[in-house]
């Protein structure tokens, strides 16, 4: 089986004391309300009149290359500087030099950056996440790969201060490459990645940090073990399900044992429910939920947090073919409760509910979060930028919440409404797939039959897993949404 041409590796940033001699430099500038844009250090040669000439105003995302001859490259906005302002900034800046090399493939691939001293180290994170992000590529081709951003300096003379931004670079770099792997696997072409490639890759992807085990199960296990759900989509398929199981176990761990399920649809053509053909190539990124876990728990490994998290992801390949599953067939889940189906291209319900039993019957975990690229009626109540949070946990609601505003994802919570559950269960079997009423609703109540009774939020990505277009450190294609609000989620039972 061909490999797709891996993605360009993100820029590597530092942060150092000194400047490096014949290294582009990159200027900061803010805007400064009425005046005109403030210029940060080694702006010296930015001239009031360069900057009327080019428009300088320092908004976030605006970039100007510098003067012809100077020794300042470019001019990058940061605007009001915000986190999202300090993202957009270093995507921005990161496409821009690639543009350049793009025709001057001699222009240099390293940039260096004084940061002005009331910087922190929470900004020059965000900076450094966009400058890593904003560039990223993943394209199958046979042509030699044009140069790319390589590295990022960020000067900071003061050593105290150089040692927090430092400390904070080096993380955001780790869930930067959690963002980055998540999109990596859903934007690899379905027919390399079936169910058998997904769970390898990523395993392989994730390495072994002490602490991390991982397994991956078998279409012959799936079936002795009764996962009647995943079976079920992954049987109109010549390319037989998976399910990749992460433990993560770090010695003193406090807080509770969390559950992390993503759904894992290599490709969905709806099944005997197909889809139209308009938006179907799109659905190679239907295991993005599943990847944003896998990714999520590769970081919680690398950055050692002491919190106990299991992760299940299964994986299958919604297909047309004579061994399809069928509306009107009735589904045994692992753990015998039974699904009346009613549209086969509402699969990834299908596929969770057996994995969610599982975490909560026979692996102990006290909490669970699951992440799917679930309906379109999400991105129709929420757009493309915005993910929806199910839970009838108020406190596991915030915690989820705070996760996602410090990651950069945002969510939006949705109600669970109690007079549409009883709309759940079916005459035929114990449920139904597609109970009627608001979609994306009746689909998280729906999951929430398979939770046991715990704590539990379903995270709705349907909207912001894909973009078609550009926005802050987001490329079109995969996002990588959820990877880093999982972490961040997680990291807050670490204290």
């Amino acid at each position: 089986m061909s490999t797709p041409t891996p993605p360009t590796p993100l820029p590597d940033v530092e942060v150092s004391a000194g400047s490096a001699a014949g290294v582009p430099v990159a200027v900061l500038t803010r805007t400064a309300g009425d005046g005109p844009a403030q210029i940060g250090p080694g702006g010296d040669e930015l001239s009031p009149a360069w900057a009327e000439a080019v428009g300088l105003a320092g908004k976030s995302g605006e970039v100007h290359r510098g003067p012809v001859d100077a020794a300042v490259r470019w001019a990058v906005g940061v605007g009001p500087g915000e986190p999202k302002h300090w993202r957009g900034a270093g995507a921005a800046l990161a496409r821009a030099v690639n543009a350049l090399l793009e025709t001057r493939p001699d222009a240099g691939d390293a940039v260096q950056v004084e940061l002005p001293d009331d910087v922190d180290a929470e900004q020059a994170a965000w900076f450094a996440t966009g400058l890593r992000l904003g560039g990223y590529r993943f394209r199958v081709t046979g042509d030699d790969p044009a140069p790319r951003l390589r590295s990022v300096r960020f000067v900071v003379s003061e050593r105290d201060r150089r040692d927090r931004i430092a400390a904070a670079v080096k993380r955001a770099g780790v869930l930067a490459a959690a963002t980055a792997l998540t999109r990596d696997l859903a934007n690899a072409p379905s027919n390399v990645k079936d169910p058998a490639w997904l769970a390898k890759t990523a395993v392989k992807a994730l390495g072994k940090p002490k602490g991390l085990t991982a397994r991956v199960h078998d279409e012959k296990w799936l079936a002795e073990h009764g996962f009647g759900g995943v079976l079920a989509v992954g049987a109109g398929s010549s390319r037989p399900p998976r399910l990749v199981h992460l433990t993560w176990s770090p010695p003193n761990a406090v807080g509770p044992h969390i559950g992390l399920v993503g759904k894992g649809i290599t490709f969905d053509t709806g099944g005997i429910s197909i889809k139209p053909n308009e938006g179907m190539h799109l659905m190679r990124t239907d295991m993005a939920g599943g990847a944003a876990v896998l990714a999520a728990v590769g970081a919680i490994a690398r950055l050692g947090l002491p919190v106990r998290v299991t992760a299940l992801v299964p994986c299958a390949e919604n297909h047309v073919s004579g061994s399809s599953y069928r509306p009107g067939d009735i589904v045994r889940h692992y753990g015998g409760k039974t699904t009346e189906i009613t549209n086969t291209d509402a699969e990834g319900r299908v596929v969770l509910a057996d994995a969610l039993t599982y975490a909560h019957q026979d692996l102990g975990v006290d909490l669970l979060v699951d992440v799917a690229t679930l309906t379109g009626a999400m991105k129709v109540s929420l757009g493309t930028r915005i993910g929806g949070l199910f839970t009838d946990d108020d406190a596991l609601a915030d915690r989820i919440a705070a996760a996602s505003t410090t990651a950069g994802e945002a969510l939006w919570r949705m109600p669970l409404l109690d007079h549409l559950a009883a709309e759940v269960h079916s005459d035929v079997a114990d449920v139904r797939q597609c109970p009627p009423g608001p979609g994306a609703i009746t689909a998280a109540l729906f999951l929430r039959e398979f939770t046991g009774g715990l704590p539990w939020a379903h995270l709705d990505i349907a909207g912001p897993a894909r973009a078609d277009r550009g926005y802050a450190d987001v490329v079109p294609g995969a996002t990588g949404f959820a990877a880093r609000t999982l972490v961040e989620f997680v990291s807050s039972y670490a204290s």
